[in-house]
This record gives structure tokens, C-alpha cells and sequence, in this order.
């Protein structure tokens, strides 16, 4: 019993030390580019009424939610997914709110699933919802939001892949199928699977020659000339609206300078049965799944009673984390924190020098030395705490300053640090 008290639950973990520190920088990076375009942090609860995530507002299945009951007897869950808490909290505060609203938010989810793959239950979201506008400028500025704040993460090599539900409903539409059949379907289009998908066609006896447009035209991927090319396979106007909305957001970006980020796939689709147009997702390599997906959901918040068009974006920021730390591009770490080494019975000359470069914003800790523990112990203990540098203060006119990175070692006085010499 000891030694699983040790452990976490499969599907969740601890995360410390140096991780942590580059997990918190990556997180600030984010918030700092959407807060750049006027977005306003908001904070949901991890517990929400099942309700929120049933079945009619489309989101996780019921068998992937944890679930739990309060005192009254009421079902509540661990939130799954950010999207369905924001459209709540938006129709419980901007209820007459016509004006567009910019959110974002930072937290984790946890989704139940014995299917993990390398995936866990828990993690870190980081994203943004405009509520209140349904325009292509709105669908160009979620995208290049998404696209922007990858960038100052530190992310360079990635690919943004855009869709159109409206573009396979209006196929549906016109192929005759039925709701149930054209859930099934949206399965094995997602995944790939044209055998699966022209399989069902045939048993639900659709035209050959749908069968042939719907599995041609859904796989169709590439630059915006791919996306002009599928107008010459379709004739229903949904179909179409979706082809020039999926155009239009591209000459947007393009204003934008982004479109080299850009790719289109006609058959990208989403599990999220509440997406309703322009969907999209970010690939990277060292991460087996999209590290940012989004779309339009203009009728999610008419399930909590307001009639309002929105669209947003999540980051999974522990896969972003993921792919920086494989290719090697991880962000430097900006004021690391500095151990400042001394003797107990320096600690009030130490305590007013710490006190002047917290003051300045320099990160301190006061480690009193151990006789039994050498300078080298301390030295690997600060980079095993991430620190920037040692302090080692002896006097005020004889400090040592180890430089943890650069393994540079400097002598300097009290005024030399105070001045901050010797800590860059």
C-alpha cells in the first residue's frame, strides 16, 4: 500500500523541476500573444453539471466523463472539453450582450478513456473564443491567433489544416442520407477509411455516382487551388457557400502574411458533433495528434439560450511542450532564479542584498551552508533546481558568482550585485 501511494492513477502525472519551469514559460508565452489581441482571461470550474457535456450539445461521449455526485444528488463532471463551460458562462453573464466577446482561458481537462495510446487523461489547455461574430474575419483571426502564438511559444515547423463542415453536411444533404447514416460516415471519412465509407454508401444504396463524389472530393487536400478544384464536383449550395467561406478566410490570411502556414483538407471532420462550419488543426512533428484544434459552433449556445454565432481554439499545451523539447527548439527561460549560498550569521547583510534584487525583479532563494556539503554539492543542487547561478556570498567585498549554464565563475562585490554585474 506504501509503495502505490508513490504512484499516480494510469493516464495522469506529476510534472517538476526543470519541466515545469519551461511548461509555466511556454504558458506565459501564449497568454502574452492573446492577450495581445484584446482577449479577455476567463476561469470556468473543473466541476460542471453533466448537463453541460450531455449528448445533445455534442461533445465527449458519456462513457469518457468522470463522473461524481454532490450532496443533492446532482451528476457532476470533471470538464472534458473548455468549449461548452464558456458558452454557459457566456450565456449566463452576456445573456443581451450583442457586441462580439474575446475569451481565453488556461486549464486542465480529464477525459476517461482505457484507450490511451501514449495520450493522457489529464491535461493543459490553453485557449480562445470570439463570441458574437460570425464573419470570415472571425475564422482569419482564430487561425492566425493560433498560428501567432505557436510562433512566439517557439514553435517554427508546423502546418495549419483547414476544413468546412458545412462542406460534407451539404454532400450529406444531397446524397440523400439520412442523420444516423451520416454520423457513421463522418467516422470513416475522419479516419481515412474509403473502404468503411463505400461500404455503407452501397448498403444504404446511395447513387454510385455520389459514392464516387463523396469519396473523391472529402479527400481532397492541399492549397486553396485544391479547395476551387471541388467546385466542379458539387451542386448543392451548402457545399458551395463552404468552397468561397473557406476561400475568403484564405485571402484574409493572406493579409495576415500566414498563408505559408496553410493547407486545406475537404475531408477534415471532428468528433465534436457541435462544430457547424470552418474547423481546423495544427500538426508538428514529434506529436502523433493535432496540438491545436478549433472551429465554428454557432448553435452550441442556444443550448444554454443564447442565439450567438462563436468560434474558438484550444492548445494541448503538454504536446506544444512535447514537440519544442523533441526538435530541440525549446525556449530560453528568461530571470531564472539565483541561490544565494551564505552563513547564518550573514543572513541580515544577505536578507537587505536579496531584498534589493527581488525589489528589481530578480528571483532569489537563501540557502544556508551545511559544513558537511561542499560548494560543488550546492552547485549541482542549483542546476537541479534550474537555477541560473550560484551566489556564493562570503563578504561583501568577496562574492562568487557560478554561472550554471556557461559553467563561467565571476568574483564580485555587494555593489557589483546590488548595480546586477555579474548575474547576466
Amino acid at each position: 500500500m506504501g509503495k502505490r501511494l508513490l504512484h499516480t492513477p494510469e493516464g495522469v502525472r506529476d510534472i517538476y523541476g526543470e519541466e515545469f519551469v519551461q511548461k509555466l514559460n511556454i504558458q506565459d508565452r501564449l497568454h502574452q500573444k492573446i492577450l495581445e489581441y484584446g482577449y479577455q482571461s476567463i476561469q470556468t470550474p473543473t466541476l460542471e453539471f453533466f448537463d453541460v457535456f450531455s449528448k445533445q450539445v455534442g461533445t465527449v461521449s458519456s462513457k469518457e466523463l468522470y463522473k461524481l455526485f454532490d450532496k443533492e444528488g446532482n451528476t457532476l463532471v470533471l470538464r472534458p472539453d473548455f468549449t461548452p463551460s464558456i458558452a454557459r458562462c457566456a450565456a449566463k453573464y452576456f445573456m443581451e450582450e450583442s457586441m462580439p466577446m474575446r475569451f481565453c482561458y488556461l486549464g486542465n481537462t480529464y477525459t476517461n478513456t482505457s484507450e490511451l495510446q501514449g495520450k493522457l487523461k489529464e491535461v493543459t489547455q490553453f485557449g480562445a473564443e470570439l463570441i458574437g461574430d460570425d464573419s470570415a474575419h472571425a475564422d482569419a483571426e482564430m487561425i492566425a491567433l493560433s498560428i501567432e502564438s505557436l510562433i512566439n511559444a517557439g514553435l517554427t515547423d508546423f502546418q495549419v489544416s483547414i476544413g468546412e463542415i458545412d462542406f460534407f453536411k451539404g454532400l450529406c444533404e444531397e446524397a440523400g442520407l439520412s442523420l444516423e447514416t451520416e454520423l457513421h460516415l463522418k467516422d470513416f471519412i475522419s479516419n481515412k477509411n474509403h473502404f468503411g465509407a463505400q461500404e455503407l454508401l452501397k448498403e444504404e444504396s446511395v447513387d454510385d455516382a455520389y459514392i464516387d463524389i463523396i469519396l473523391k472530393v472529402t479527400d481532397l487536400f492541399g492549397n486553396a487551388e485544391s479547395v476551387s478544384e471541388a467546385k466542379k464536383y458539387v451542386k448543392n449550395d451548402r457545399s458551395l457557400a463552404a468552397i468561397d467561406r473557406l476561400l475568403q478566410v484564405y485571402r484574409i490570411l493572406t493579409c495576415y502574411g500566414l498563408e505559408k502556414y496553410v493547407a486545406f483538407d475537404l475531408g477534415m471532420l471532428s468528433k465534436y458533433n457541435y462544430y457547424t462550419g470552418v474547423i481546423f488543426k495544427v500538426y508538428t512533428f514529434g506529436v502523433g495528434d493535432a496540438i491545436v484544434k478549433g472551429g465554428r459552433y454557432d448553435t452550441l449556445l442556444m443550448q444554454f439560450g443564447k442565439e450567438s454565432p462563436a468560434i474558438g481554439f484550444m492548445i494541448v499545451v503538454d504536446d506544444l511542450l512535447s514537440a519544442l523539447s523533441r526538435q530541440g527548439i525549446m525556449p530560453e527561460i528568461k530571470n531564472k532564479k539565483c541561490v544565494m549560498l551564505c552563513e547564518e550569521t550573514d543572513f541580515e547583510a544577505v536578507l537587505k542584498l536579496t531584498g534589493a534584487l527581488r525589489a528589481e525583479g530578480k528571483k532569489v532563494e537563501i540557502i544556508f551552508r551545511d559544513k558537511n556539503k561542499s560548494t560543488e554539492d550546492y552547485i549541482l543542487f542549483s542546476k537541479k533546481q534550474s537555477a541560473g547561478c550560484l551566489i556564493e556570498y562570503t563578504s561583501s567585498d568577496n562574492i562568487m558568482v557560478y554561472h550554471l549554464h556557461s559553467e563561467r565563475v565571476s568574483q564580485h562585490t555587494e555593489d557589483d550585485i546590488r548595480k546586477g554585474q555579474g548575474l547576466s
